[in-house]
């Protein structure tokens, strides 16, 4: 791993961490939900591709992927 990949993913890292443990309390599920998917799915972008378009694409597939996860979660508890 390149020293620009890692300063990315720790940057990445520390942002979703601080949003996370700021404005979690006052989120529905729904968003709490996608907001994680959305954290990870950076991470995961990031670490894969190294570059700002591969960050961009993995927030963007971890939010759906989340909010495709809460809509699951509260139709299996109907």
């Amino acid at each position: 791993m390149g020293i620009q990949l890692l300063k990315r993913l720790g940057l990445a890292f520390l942002l979703v961490a601080t949003l996370g443990s700021l404005g979690c309390a006052n989120m529905t599920s729904t968003e709490r939900r996608v907001a994680t998917g959305a954290g990870i799915g950076a991470v995961t972008g990031a670490a894969v591709s190294g570059s700002l378009r591969g960050t961009a694409v993995g927030t963007a597939l971890g939010a759906g992927a989340g909010y495709l996860y809460d809509r699951d979660r509260k139709r299996r508890r109907r």
